[in-house]
């Protein structure tokens, strides 16, 4: 078995998608001691650009949703972030391409063996709901159910800023899910 910073350092170099996506540039943040991890969709192009995860206004939501500031959620010694996808896909329909399927499977599997005290997994979008939850369901159905799936799994919606009306037409999300996260966060 290999360590932590082996593995980091063959998932930084990787180009599996090499001709599939614009440019392969793996984002990821690691650490062996982290107890959250956080496993969104995909690098965006401002991410991509700077190499750093969740450095986007979604990662601005996503901060405000968890109740951490910057620095607590870059302190890789707590928090690790990862994505099904580690590199930006590319431009599809109505916005970014989905993850590539070949990442997750590949990379999933390694990153775990290594991540041994993480106590919560926060599932950020329907991607990483249908591989770690098998959930089959709408966002809308598999986030409502969230509380069923704890105390290890915490499934929220993507918080992109496309899917503002999906928060307006679910306001129970801020007002039950919200509370209910950012009190697990604060457990850890």
């Amino acid at each position: 078995m290999i360590d932590l910073t082996a593995l980091m350092t063959r998932m930084a170099a990787c180009r599996v998608c090499e001709g599939k996506i614009p440019e392969p540039n793996p984002v990821f943040q690691l650490s062996a001691t982290a107890r959250l991890i956080v496993i969104g969709q995909a690098p965006g192009t401002k991410v991509h650009a700077s190499g750093i995860p969740w450095n986007d206004l979604s990662g601005d939501t996503l901060r405000r949703w968890m109740g951490l500031d910057r620095e607590a959620f870059y302190d890789r010694s707590r928090v690790a972030l990862l994505g099904m996808g580690l590199c930006y896909p590319g431009k599809g329909k109505g916005g970014d391409s989905p993850p590539r399927p070949e990442c997750a499977p590949l990379w999933h599997p390694q990153v775990w063996e290594q991540l041994k005290r993480v106590e919560l997994v926060l599932l950020v979008g329907s991607y990483a709901h249908k591989y770690y939850l098998k959930a089959s369901g709408s966002v809308t159905d598999t986030v409502g159910r969230w509380a069923t799936f704890g105390p290890r799994f915490f499934p929220v919606v993507h918080p992109s800023p496309r899917n503002k009306r999906w928060l307006k037409t679910n306001p129970w999300f801020e007002d039950e899910v919200v509370p209910a996260l950012r009190q697990r966060i604060q457990e850890l």
